[in-house]
This record gives C-alpha cells, sequence and structure tokens, in this order.
C-alpha cells in the first residue's frame, strides 16, 4: 500500500507541526507514506468563491502529482471532502478523475483502511471533541444528530480513547457549526463571530483543557474568537487548541 501525503497550503503554511505530526504517526503504523514536493492549494478556495474556473488548473496538478498511489491522506477535513466531492465534477470535464476515490482524511483511513487498535501515545488531558461541518456531514467521521441513526459512531473519538491518559468530552450539540465554514466567515463576519463565541462557550462548559478536532481551519477560528474574547477555560487558564493528529502522535 502507497500512501502519497497531501498538507493542505493553509496546514503547510501555519501549522506545520500537524504534517510532521500526521507523517510521524503513519510512519510509527509502518505505512509507506510519501511526501509529493511542489503541492499547492487543492483550489477550494477559488471554487467556494465562485472563481470555479481558477480551481481547475489546481484540482489538474493535483490530479497528476498523486497518481500511482493507492491513498492520498490529508489532515484536513475540508480539503479531503473537496477533493472527494468536487474534483470529478472540475476534472470530469476533460478525463476521468482518479484522486476523488483515494481521498481520504487522516482519521478515516486509521479507522477505516488500517483498523488502529492500539497507540503508543499518551496525553493525560480533559479535552473536548469538536466534530468539523464537512468531517460530519459529508466524510461520515460522526453521526449527525439531526438524523436518526440506530448505531451513533465517532470515528475521531474512538481514535483519542485509545491514547493512554486522556479524558475526551464533547460540548452540547456536538456537531452545531463553529461560524467558520471558510467564505461565509469573511462573508458574514458578524454571523461568523457570534456563531464562534457560543460554540467556544459550550466547549468551555465542558471543563477541557484543550479542544481538538480534524481540521485546523476550525481550530484556527475558535482560536482567534478564544483570544478576541480572553477565554479562559474552566481552570482558568488559556484554552488551548490542537489537532486530533498531534494527540495520536504525542510522544513520537
Amino acid at each position: 500500500m502507497k500512501v502519497g501525503l497531501f498538507i493542505p497550503c493553509y496546514v503547510d503554511a501555519i501549522y506545520p507541526n500537524v504534517a510532521m505530526a500526521t507523517y510521524k504517526l503513519l510512519r510509527s503504523l509502518g505505512v509507506d507514506v510519501t511526501y509529493p514536493q511542489g503541492q499547492t492549494c487543492c483550489g477550494q478556495p477559488m471554487a467556494n468563491a465562485g472563481f470555479e474556473s481558477e480551481a481547475i488548473p489546481l484540482a489538474r496538478k493535483m490530479e497528476d502529482m498523486f497518481k500511482g498511489y493507492d491513498y492520498v491522506v490529508a489532515p484536513s477535513v475540508s480539503c479531503t471532502a473537496f477533493l472527494r466531492i468536487n474534483y470529478p465534477d472540475l476534472i470530469g470535464k476533460d478525463h476521468k478523475c482518479s484522486i476523488a476515490s483515494k481521498a481520504m482524511d487522516v482519521v478515516e483511513f486509521l479507522h477505516d483502511v488500517l483498523k488502529v487498535k492500539s497507540l503508543p501515545s499518551k496525553f493525560p488531558h480533559r479535552v473536548s471533541l469538536h466534530n468539523s461541518c464537512h468531517g460530519v456531514r459529508e466524510l461520515h467521521l460522526s453521526s449527525p444528530k439531526e438524523i436518526m441513526t440506530p448505531t451513533p459512531f465517532n470515528k475521531i473519538r474512538d481514535l483519542l480513547e485509545l491514547v493512554e491518559g486522556i479524558e475526551v468530552v464533547e460540548p452540547e450539540r456536538p456537531d452545531e457549526c463553529c461560524g467558520f465554514g471558510g467564505m461565509f466567515s469573511i462573508e458574514e463576519t458578524a454571523v461568523s463571530g457570534e456563531m464562534g463565541k457560543s460554540k467556544l462557550q459550550r466547549h468551555i462548559n465542558t471543563g477541557a483543557e484543550y479542544i481538538t478536532g480534524p481540521d485546523s481551519s476550525c481550530l484556527m477560528h475558535l482560536a482567534g474568537v478564544a483570544a478576541k474574547e480572553k477565554a479562559k477555560g474552566a481552570n482558568g487558564d488559556d484554552i488551548r487548541f490542537i489537532h486530533v493528529v498531534e494527540i495520536l502522535a504525542a510522544g513520537l
């Protein structure tokens, strides 16, 4: 099994520690993973802003770059969802898209493909789990609360609970949007900010030291709200933010 590591542009620029944690974790699990050089934005911001034609060259480049891999794994649910759901239309105008069927978020890959049952990591902290919208409703990392699911599930929580010492909690209304939404946070700043404050407070109410999730963009938004509001955790300390893969790779 050959895996190509896709690191979205904002992760590369702002959260390189998330990229490194993903690589180290996959390697520690015996995965043949490589990072193709020359990666750029996948085109999601352009397409979401209505400039679909500008996203097409980037989609074609990604398609060419990840040929020959069995899976394309990324630590970002929104970018993964864009590859899987939008690329067939963007690339399919010229030829069949192959990358969409191979694209997986790292949580999906660990849970569904590798079927990880144990991890050597330790993280002795109380952590509030943030379920990003793309992860819930497009990648199905957890079951949405608005749908009656016979057997509720949460793949992110399943993996986190393999970590020694961790206490995982979830806020009230656990899969409600934090207000980021990419272009939404730019075009509807006031609404986005109020949604962020509401979501952040529900996380804080869990008494957690950390807020974690599978998408750095949502965590970035909530961290920005926390800084602006000078929000404190239940213990009076600053609430901290960490990508789920950093917890899974803790100590490696």
